[in-house]
């Protein structure tokens, strides 16, 4: 995805911050365990969001900062946690001192970053030895239903064993880490998380409400739950952290 084409979708969350908080998965605590290195202080979480891995790490006691292109994505995460130091700005751009932070994570978001630029600026703010961490949730499309799921929402989640995210050369040791869980979900709550996805987001009404309607017979006609059935809907939680040189 080129510059331009990364922003375009990027700016697709600048709204809607408290339907994404309630909709959006959080992250399995085996994943943040393996991520975060030994006696870590202090935490920087770029493209933050609503917080939702900003809550992990404050659960095991960091203090963190966080920073997010979206005021209404942040005005979510100070609403639920006022104690957290929050910014606007982006992985590539996030106004931190330098070398201020143990730990620099990146969950949900690198994808959105220039990869060359946002390694330059995680490795400026980071300590010497610090930990980088990348993390992406997405579904396991492994499973033959939920496969059929995600193109039907135009998820795009495909999972590729062998494949690495592009870092700088500012960090080694970029090793990765996969935990397997499930979301449970009523029928409505995944209807409501296709609506946070930025294909919706970005689509027109005639296009959005034929994804939806798809949606609505695949859950309910096809596989055949009610309203009232809880969906175990499974995800992979890709883990990958490398260290500041």
């Amino acid at each position: 995805m080129d510059d331009e084409r990364r922003k375009e979708f990027g700016r697709s969350f600048e709204e809607g911050g408290e339907h994404y908080e309630r909709i959006r998965p959080g992250y399995p605590d085996d994943a943040v365990d393996w991520l975060l290195p030994p006696g870590a202080r202090d935490a920087a979480d770029l493209g933050a969001g609503t917080g939702k891995y900003t809550e992990q790490l404050l659960n095991r006691g960091l203090r963190v900062t966080a920073v997010d292109p979206s005021a209404d994505m942040l005005a979510q995460l100070r609403k639920k946690h006022p104690q957290v130091e929050v910014l606007l700005g982006t992985a590539e751009h996030t106004g931190l001192a330098d070398a201020s932070f143990d730990v620099v994570t990146v969950a949900q978001a690198w994808h959105w970053v220039d990869p060359a630029a946002g390694s330059a600026e995680a490795a400026r703010i980071l300590r010497h030895g610090g930990t980088f961490g990348l993390v992406w949730n997405q579904l396991d499309v492994s499973i033959p239903w939920v496969h059929r799921l995600s193109r039907i929402m135009h998820a795009g989640d495909v999972y590729r064993p062998d494949s690495r995210p592009t870092v700088g050369p500012e960090f080694t040791g970029l090793e990765n880490h996969l935990t397997r869980w499930t979301d449970p979900l009523l029928p409505a709550d995944i209807i409501a998380l296709a609506k946070s996805r930025s294909y919706c987001l970005r689509a027109s009404e005639q296009t959005r409400a034929k994804v939806l309607s798809n949606l609505d017979w695949y859950l309910h006609e096809h596989l055949g739950h009610t309203d009232s059935t809880v969906v175990p809907l499974p995800y992979l939680t890709l883990s990958w952290r490398a260290v500041r040189k």
